[in-house]
């Protein structure tokens, strides 16, 4: 099944609350469009779904049954999310406080990873300490940086530094 990083990446961000059912929609449409659905009932049926509660269930099936066991970590995904997070960013379609909102719901959603630590708390104290705005958008650019890069999570923590992100901070 072709693009199925694409489909699993607007299903993380449904589940998560960020997304928009159209766009897994959109990508059943395109599949169909290239005709690349083969006989896969739930492509079609995705193609036309209407709402998250009709779209979120096909989306799911669709990526088990490709990717199976093989499926990519929450954490990947919400590394590829951070790239397209930092795109908005400085296209001025997010801001220090709607970045917040997101990353405090990703970063226990993911169980506290040790790469969001610095992201997360520098965009917080952003919010209310101007000093903290360079801070921020150096770790922002450090952690998108690597994730734009890596091809998986093993790859990421390969070229991540701890000691990198903490340095991202008031001097």
């Amino acid at each position: 099944m072709e693009q199925l990083t694409e489909l699993e990446i607007a299903v993380f961000q449904l589940r998560m609350g960020f997304g928009h059912a159209d766009r897994c929609v959109d990508w059943a449409v395109e599949r169909l469009r290239l005709d690349q659905e083969g006989d896969d009932l739930e492509v079609v049926l995705l193609a036309s779904a209407r709402g998250i509660d009709e779209v979120l269930p096909l989306a799911e099936t669709i990526i088990e049954r490709y990717r199976g066991a093989q499926r990519l970590s929450d954490q990947f995904l919400a590394g590829k999310f951070i790239v397209e997070l930092r795109a908005a960013y400085l296209a001025g379609r997010e801001s220090v406080s709607s970045l917040d909102g997101k990353l405090t719901r990703l970063y226990p959603a993911l169980d506290y990873p040790d790469w969001l630590v610095m992201l997360s708390r520098n965009c917080e104290y952003a919010i209310d300490v101007p000093d903290f705005e360079q801070p921020f958008e150096d770790e922002f650019r450090y952690i998108a940086s690597l994730w734009a890069q890596a091809e998986g999570l093993a790859a990421f923590e390969r070229e991540y530094s701890r000691q990198t992100s903490n340095g991202h901070d008031i001097k």
